[in-house]
């Protein structure tokens, strides 16, 4: 079986290394000179103090059916990536935050089974193409319980732990609700969630955020509890920031709108009040501006 990463940045070069370390054939989808460096140099993984090197196909363009792919973009880079998927995946599992990229991928790739999956307990960033270091141990993929058996057995070999939980909107809500306030916090104050969580100021905004998004899964018929979501929070390493953050601090495109904005949006069509989730939301975009000036 064949598998293809749409961008082999951080969670998916683990994934993709990860993979051909079980002995699966993986080819990596990225911009030419990304699939250049990757096809001549290899794709390295940083663990620790190990480090390993995978040389797998790289092409700038899928040409030829997968069995399984995963796109592994960031949100402002979606549409464009999803041109370069030329050819069918008989699968396809994004692991995108957010919610809104699975009617984008499912207009794209009409011919595909698109499962909605996520990601959690697992901290890595691209230190440069090619290279990713990856601070946490454990990789744990949630997908929807629409997945195959023999599409978690795939995964699997990775070294990842695969729960199939759920539907879609339990999949995508159990991390968005907690990743709504958490990214727009951390954006905006550039601090780590130890920091946030133990200002009672900051906790006390990020438990009204909480709440709200809570409220708002509940309206699309998702029963999450914020004692719940808080036990995770708490449980956070308390270095841990998100990507959100780091990106907005190099001055790059973040998925700002795409996970907090999601919300914030869900919740008005839904009918559900979000100011706290709002207020975070407009001072972090504000704060995105400020640093772009």
């Amino acid at each position: 079986m064949t598998v293809a990463v749409l961008g082999p940045g951080a969670v998916g070069g683990v994934l993709a290394v990860g993979l051909m370390r079980g002995g699966v054939q993986v080819v990596c989808i990225a911009r030419p000179d990304t699939a250049d460096l990757i096809a001549s140099q290899g794709l390295s993984l940083r663990h620790g103090q190990g480090s390993e090197t995978v040389l797998p196909d790289a092409t700038p363009e899928l040409l030829e059916p997968v069995d399984l792919l995963f796109v592994t973009v960031k949100a402002p880079a979606l549409e464009d990536a999803l041109k370069r998927v030329k050819a069918p995946a008989a699968t396809v599992i994004p692991l995108l935050n957010g919610i809104e990229h699975m009617q984008t991928i499912r207009s794209r790739l009409v011919e595909s089974v698109v499962v909605a999956g996520s990601v959690s307990l697992i901290e890595a960033y691209l230190e440069r193409p090619g290279v990713i270091v990856q601070k946490t141990p454990t990789v744990v993929l949630t997908l929807a319980g629409e997945a195959k058996g023999v599409t978690a057995d795939l995964i699997n070999r990775s070294g990842a732990e695969v729960r199939l939980d759920g539907s879609e909107a339990e999949v995508l809500w159990a991390k968005l609700a907690r990743q709504a306030p958490v990214a727009a916090a951390t954006a905006l104050t550039q601090r780590p969630i130890g920091e946030l969580r133990g200002d009672p100021e900051w906790r006390r905004r990020l438990q009204e955020a909480v709440d709200e998004s809570c409220a708002v899964a509940a309206r699309e018929g998702v029963s999450l509890t914020p004692e719940a979501q808080w036990e995770i929070i708490d449980a956070m390493p308390p270095g841990l920031t998100s990507s959100t953050a780091r990106d907005v601090a190099a001055g790059r495109p973040s998925e700002l709108d795409a996970i907090t904005g999601a919300a914030v949006r869900a919740g008005r069509r839904l009918g559900v009040p979000t100011p706290a989730l709002e207020r975070l939301l407009v001072e972090a975009e504000d704060a995105c501006r400020a640093r772009s000036r």
